[in-house]
């Protein structure tokens, strides 16, 4: 499918999703408590078919977080990104690891670095920090390290 015809299917599977315009790949911002529903819909939906879940991260963009993820059917070989902004106070959103089993480990590691809270989650626990680094999310532009001496 092309960049248009993602577009018409995805508005007809929600259509509170917004669009960005201008890149390669079909940019899709969604509220957090759609995205759950909506990934379970891409995953299953014969003519999308997004069974590959290859990247998934977060932005910190001061004001609040991103979570952005990639999406590619194998079958079909098309892409889309999908993005849902957070509250930077309690940043949180569901799991889709039962959807791609890829996301426990991605999705842990976010929730490490930037402190996203992925609901239902089956491990979310430090997954590269040592002990005693929980809660202090080491890429967030608000981290300091008086020890040593960073300040992003």
């Amino acid at each position: 499918m092309q960049n248009e015809e993602l577009k018409a299917k995805i508005t007809e599977l929600l259509s509170a999703a917004t669009f960005e315009e201008g890149g390669e790949w079909l940019n899709i911002n969604v509220e957090p408590a759609d995205w759950l529903p909506l990934a379970q819909q891409l995953r299953n939906d014969t003519s999308l078919y997004f069974d590959y879940l290859f990247c998934l991260t977060c932005i910190d963009w001061k004001t609040h977080l991103t979570m952005v993820y990639h999406l590619s059917s194998t079958k079909h070989r098309h892409n889309i990104v999908i993005k849902s902004k957070l509250d930077r106070n309690k940043p949180e959103i569901q799991t889709v690891s039962q959807v791609w089993k890829t996301a426990e480990f991605h999705e842990r590691e976010v929730y490490e670095m930037f402190g996203v809270n992925f609901l239902n989650h089956p491990d979310l626990r430090l997954l590269i920090l040592p002990d005693g680094w929980e809660g202090k999310n080491p890429l967030r532009k608000d981290f300091e390290d008086p020890i040593n001496m960073i300040k992003l």
